[in-house]
């Protein structure tokens, strides 16, 4: 098995955790970014070292599919990354689960996980105990401030807890 196989995987959103969202004012103009999109210019650079850091296979879970490694990973200085893929329609599941909740748990196949994301419930964790065999953090985090401080400390106590320190 090669070492990448063996790295937890970290399922990442992009709205929210990385582009905050009721930002205290919008940025101004000269920040707007190349390609139209204002959203962009929120990006906080530093925010790729530290998720690279963390020594996880990191892998889009976001509705940006592959315009996230077009247009979000240069801009944090991330490599392209795997896309998780998802499906046309969802089949029916518990009222109240995510409909990202089954691939990202499909796709790890069983490897532990980290899922950071900004809508993230508690029927998503009561189905990941129930049906992933492996360990998982599902991490919400607040969208209106994206990832910070407390979310990488919480992120590097259970990367640590599983024998895997950043």
């Amino acid at each position: 098995m090669s070492a990448s196989a063996e790295r937890p995987l970290l399922f990442l959103d992009v709205d929210g955790p990385l582009i905050p969202f009721g930002a205290p004012q919008p940025p101004p103009p000269a920040a707007t970014a190349d390609d139209g999109n204002p959203l962009l210019a929120r990006l906080d650079p530093a925010l790729g070292a530290r998720l690279l850091a963390l020594g996880c296979s990191l892998v889009w879970a976001t509705t940006w599919r592959e315009e996230a490694n077009d247009v979000v990973a240069p801009r944090l200085g991330l490599p392209r990354l795997p896309v998780l893929d998802w499906p046309e329609a969802d089949e029916p599941g518990p009222r109240g689960l995510h409909w990202k909740t089954r691939p990202l748990v499909e796709w790890a196949g069983g490897r532990p996980f980290v899922w950071v994301d900004d809508e993230i419930g508690a029927v998503d964790r009561q189905w990941v105990a129930a049906a992933h065999p492996g360990p998982a953090l599902l991490h919400r985090v607040d969208p209106a401030r994206c990832l910070q401080d407390s979310d990488f400390r919480a992120l590097t106590d259970w990367l640590a807890a599983l024998g895997r320190p950043s």
